[in-house]
């Protein structure tokens, strides 16, 4: 007797989305096809039944003293996960102390998610200049299921352990080392000597607006960026994922050296796709980023790469922080990040699906399946008879007005608040396992568990 059915919703499948019911037994799912039975069943009648997302870039984990103590954290960042229709997510290396780049701090992450999770999480490890001697091979056997470099600044160099960006060197040795262990480099693709000083003229010249800071951060920095770790890439053989892409040049070198032989993807988020440039300081500080969202015609050129498969995957890039560090006097100075991983698959849905026709097994790809397999994570990702059993239930044409009050985050920050969505997350299902529910909420379970590669 299987565990549980989801009965009579449209599930979407390798092949294209069809209704029919899903059985699930220990975690896994065991059966595809009509008139299944199990203890629990589940009526999904109405509803797209989708692989849960895995989201290939979040930034979670709370530690390190000061502002970071204040973070998001495992408990509401979870929790905001499973809200979200989220059953996976990739966590980067950075924005905790100590930053993850060694065995040592790997392990500090996994002791500070014990029985918080509840979502399953796998690590990335950090790329820096001091953990050439050891570090990446310490985190490969710690179970990494990746890596994470910043060509741009990032860091504080007063604090130990913190993450710091790589120079040429440590990115050219850093890729031969990880090369070796046949996992994906991600990078964050700004030049950073051009940024930083664009920036320190702007605000010399009296630049105060988020227009300006985005002209501070051009696209030819990304592109010329994005060139450079191809160029390593093809010198070294590592295998790479181009963080958070936001102008379609950049994805059009990806696909160039792709066709080419170049083991590369690239990913792309949902601030990048819903908002321009014009819209940001209306909406104020919530909306900056690095790198900064761009124009009309930069994200049209996204969706159309998105559409026909030039980007693999959509990512939340989760970058929380405290209410004062979006509050200040001039937006050069705020936070550089953006709180979101409650509303991708309920935006996405909307955005691609409901409004631009994207197929649901494009949907399917974009937000679970490329991600699970770009980061080897073979469990996830697929609604497939052996899987792990995690969906996302999405209900169709329910529009909903996102409030503060709905956010399961820390702080209720979210450049979305006060926007309507055209669709709802329904239910979030984790091996077989309800964590959000529209009736009951977000349950108060940990279920989640670390991947270890």
């Amino acid at each position: 007797m299987n565990d549980l059915v989801i009965k009579n919703g449209k599930v979407i499948l390798a092949d294209g989305a069809v209704v029919t019911d899903v059985a699930v037994k220990d975690g896994k799912i065991s059966q595809i096809g009509q008139d299944l039975e199990g203890t629990e069943t589940i009526d999904a009648t109405g509803l797209v039944v989708s692989p849960g997302m895995v989201d290939g870039h979040a930034h979670i984990t709370s530690m390190g003293g000061g502002y970071r103590d204040q973070w998001e954290g495992y408990e509401t960042g979870t929790a905001a996960c499973a809200k979200g229709g989220v059953t996976t997510i990739v966590e980067m290396p950075l924005n905790q102390i100590p930053s993850t780049t060694d065995g040592a701090s790997l392990q500090a992450k996994y002791d500070s998610g014990k029985d918080q999770l509840r979502v399953d999480t796998a690590s990335l490890g950090g790329l820096v200049p001091f953990n050439l001697d050891g570090g990446i091979q310490e985190l490969d056997e710690g179970g990494v299921c990746g890596y994470k470099c910043f060509l741009a600044t990032c860091g504080d160099r007063s604090i130990k352990g913190d993450f710091q960006n790589v120079d040429d060197y440590s990115l050219y040795e850093g890729m031969r080392q990880i090369a070796k262990t046949g996992k994906v480099l991600s990078l964050h693709c700004e030049n950073a000597a051009l940024t930083d000083t664009l920036g320190k003229k702007a605000v010399e010249a009296g630049a105060h607006t988020l227009k300006e800071f985005v002209a501070s951060r051009p696209v030819f920095t990304e592109v010329e960026a994005v060139r450079r770790a191809i160029f390593f890439a093809k010198v070294t053989g590592c295998r790479i994922n181009i963080c958070h892409c936001t102008c379609w040049e950049a994805v059009a070198e990806v696909v160039k050296a792709r066709e080419e032989g170049v083991d590369v993807t690239c990913e792309t988020c949902p601030h990048y796709l819903y908002f321009t440039t014009d819209d940001l300081d209306a909406i104020g500080a919530t909306t900056k980023c690095t790198p900064p969202i761009r124009d009309k015609a930069e994200q049209e050129g996204l969706w159309k790469y998105l559409l026909d498969g030039g980007i693999s995957m959509v990512v939340s890039d989760h970058s929380p922080c405290t209410p004062d560090l979006k509050d200040r006097e001039n937006p050069f100075d705020a936070w550089g990040g953006i709180s979101s991983i409650q509303n991708c698959m309920d935006l996405m849905f909307d955005e691609g699906v409901q409004k631009r026709g994207m197929s649901l097994v494009r949907f399917a790809e974009v937000m679970a399946t490329d991600a699970a397999d770009r980061f080897g994570l073979a469990q996830k990702g697929r609604i497939e008879v052996g899987k792990d059993a995690d969906f996302c239930l999405i209900k169709p044409n329910s529009p909903y007005t996102l409030k503060a009050e709905d956010l399961e985050y820390r702080n209720k920050i979210s450049p979305w608040i006060g926007r309507t969505i055209g669709c709802q997350v329904a239910r979030t299902i984790l091996r077989g396992k309800t964590t959000y529910s529209l009736e009951d909420g977000v349950t108060a379970a940990h279920d989640g568990e670390f991947i270890l590669r």
